[in-house]
Formats: C-alpha cells, structure tokens, sequence
C-alpha cells in the first residue's frame, strides 16, 4: 500500500510540474466556462422573472453549472495526453519499471483533481467580483468544489480507458463532441428542470453531469435541501469509482495487447 502511495504521488507530481511552471495553462483551459460564465449571466440576466424559477440571480444559479462544465470539459481532454504519452512511447518506458501500473492512472487523476480545484476557486472569485451572492453555509463552496471534482475524475478516467482502447487522437475528439454538449444541455447547468420539458427532466435522472450540478446547487442555497445533496453527492461518487475501476480494466486490456 505505501509503494502505491508513493508512486501515485510521484506520477502526481510529474503531471503537477508543467502546470505549476505554467500557471497560464489552469486559466487557458478553463476560457470556454470563463467565456460562458460572463456571456450567460448577461444573456439570460431577466430569465429570473419567469415564474417558478428558484432564486433571482441568474449568476448565482449558475456559477454552479459552469464549475461543472469546466470539470466536464478538462475532463474529457484527459486522454489526450495519454494518447500522447504512448505515441511517444512513455506508457511502454514506465512499464518496464518497478512502478505499480495503477498509479500511472491514479497519478493523472489526482493531478485533475488538484487542477478542478484551483479552477472552481477562480470561477466563484470571478463570479462574486461580476455580482453572483451566496446565502448558504460555508460548506456549500467544499460541496460544490467536491462535486464537480468527482465528475472531472470520473470523465477523466473514462477518457483515459478510451484513450488506451482507441490509442488514435482523432478518437478522442469524436468522443468529446458526441458526449459534452448532450450531458451539459441535458443538465440542469443553464436551467431549472422544473421548466424543461419532461423527456429532459427524465433523462436527467439518469445524467452524471446533473447529479453534480444538484449536489453543488442545493449546497449553495439558503434552504439547503440536504437530501438532495447526499443522493445526488452519493450518485457522483459511486459514477466515479465505477470510472475508475472500468479505466485500469482498460490499462490491464493495453498490457495484454502488447
């Protein structure tokens, strides 16, 4: 166990190097949730006078989707540094040492963890400065920030799997395209679901990306709704160590191929 510890830790800190040496690259990735942030909450300002909408501050809506959008987004690019990691032969090279093979995923994803992190603090900066108010408790900020950590890790582990399946760049924008936008519009990032029409409110249901947003949401509000908070906190979790798992089933499939 303290040899995966210290390997995970290690792979971590490799990933960890290049983006604390250039700490442009946390805010160049995070540009299209900055983008919608400031365009939406603009755009949609008077969709609060709709009756029925929860609160009166569409900025304070959704600051919580856009934070797990931008988990969302990074996460699926996830596998393209994998892809690029065994076209250039470092997967091969890490495997003829004595590092344990889970780490070379668990060092990735911990390193996307410590990056969600750091984005979604930005993202409630940026939103408090342009007008969004929080009434809830303080731990609304932790499960927000929690919440959409745990989607971006299981996006990224699912991106990682797919990226040591198909091994093929193009592949992986194929699947970015397909998946980000459904699950986001399917959400409840932009809008309450209690106004969408019922076929979305079903699939939501069904929709990690809405599980998320729920838990982050309910944790914000003054009227925490705490029931809503563990389900939906609990669905993410589960999501994610599902992913996990499923991606170094994937890294054992890769080790046998070669």
């Amino acid at each position: 166990m303290m040899d995966i510890i210290r390997h995970t830790w290690y792979m971590a800190w490799r990933h960890m190097k290049p983006m604390f040496r250039r700490p442009i690259v946390i805010v160049m990735s995070m540009i299209q949730p900055i983008v919608w942030l400031l365009l939406f909450s603009s755009l949609f300002k008077k969709i609060v006078d709709i009756p029925g909408f929860e609160t009166n501050s569409y900025i304070t809506f959704l600051l919580p989707g856009v934070i797990v959008m931008n988990a969302l987004f990074v996460g699926v690019f996830t596998g393209m540094e994998t892809v690029m990691d065994l076209n250039n032969g470092v997967i091969d090279r890490f495997l003829i040492t004595p590092v344990k093979r889970v780490t070379l995923i668990l060092g990735k994803l911990i390193q996307q963890a410590v990056l969600f992190v750091i984005q979604s603090l930005i993202l409630i900066v940026l939103s408090l400065v342009i007008g969004a108010s929080f009434s809830g408790p303080a731990s609304g900020i932790f499960i927000v920030i929690t919440s959409a950590v745990m989607l971006g890790v299981a996006v990224g582990a699912l991106s990682i799997g797919f990226a040591l399946i198909t091994r093929k760049l193009e592949s992986m924008v194929s699947l970015m395209q397909f998946f980000t936008l459904p699950l986001m519009f399917l959400s409840s990032a932009l809008m309450p679901q209690d106004l969408a029409p019922t076929w979305i409110r079903i699939i939501g249901h069904f929709n990690p990306v809405n599980w998320a947003v729920l838990a982050g949401r309910n944790a914000f509000g003054a009227n925490t709704d705490w029931g809503v908070v563990f389900l939906n906190g609990i669905l993410v979790l589960v999501f994610a160590i599902v992913c996990v798992l499923l991606s170094t089933r994937a890294f054992r499939a890769y080790q046998r191929s070669m």
